[in-house]
């Protein structure tokens, strides 16, 4: 027995997991530990590339006051970005007046629990990962670890994987963090 053979609860139907294709898990994990590293090294030009024309970037606003099942609301966001917002924070980074990235972060990104769901369209899986991010500015003695869950949408395209869209549930409802600047 394997974990794909677990019964899934969505909402409130009960369905039996298919197990995806052993090739297709491994190359989304390829693709995130990639994401990850050219994040980490400061390379948002070529992490830019990844992206899908028609992203939608999000992290929506978390309250621990509300049962579980309503923590996230509707419509109420911390960041929502489409790659275009994404372009514009980048450019806006290489004019050295982005204060909240002088001096650059250090960062490390440990991805993990990942899984890998098809969908209904064939180019496009559905993935949730873990993330923790360990952030470091410049000569701060102090540091950041913001934890996270991802819930991501990828297209599968002849030019390789991209991101589709990410929607970042932060584990804190309040961010011990002075800013979000950083991507996750």
């Amino acid at each position: 027995m394997t974990v794909f053979d677990d019964v899934q609860q969505l909402g409130d139907a009960t369905t039996r997991a298919a197990p995806p294709d052993p090739q297709l898990v491994a190359s989304v994990h390829q693709f995130l530990a990639y994401e990850a590293r050219l994040l980490d090294e400061g390379r948002e030009e070529e992490w830019y590339e990844l992206l899908d024309d028609d992203l939608l970037y999000t992290i929506p606003i978390r309250q621990s006051t509300e049962p579980r099942s309503e923590e996230i609301t509707p419509g109420a966001y911390r960041v929502r970005d489409t790659k275009a917002h994404i372009r514009t924070r980048l450019d806006r980074t290489l004019t050295g007046n982005a204060y909240s990235e002088v001096p650059p972060s250090r960062t490390m990104r440990l991805v993990g629990s990942v899984e890998v769901t098809a969908t209904a369209t064939a180019d496009i899986v559905e993935v949730c990962s873990a993330l923790l991010l360990y952030r470091q500015r410049g000569i701060d003695p102090y540091f950041d670890l913001i934890p996270c869950r991802r819930n991501d949408r990828l297209r599968l395209t002849a030019d390789g994987i991209r991101l589709l869209s990410r929607e970042v549930i932060l584990t804190e409802t309040s961010l011990a963090t002075a800013n979000l600047a950083t991507l996750l």
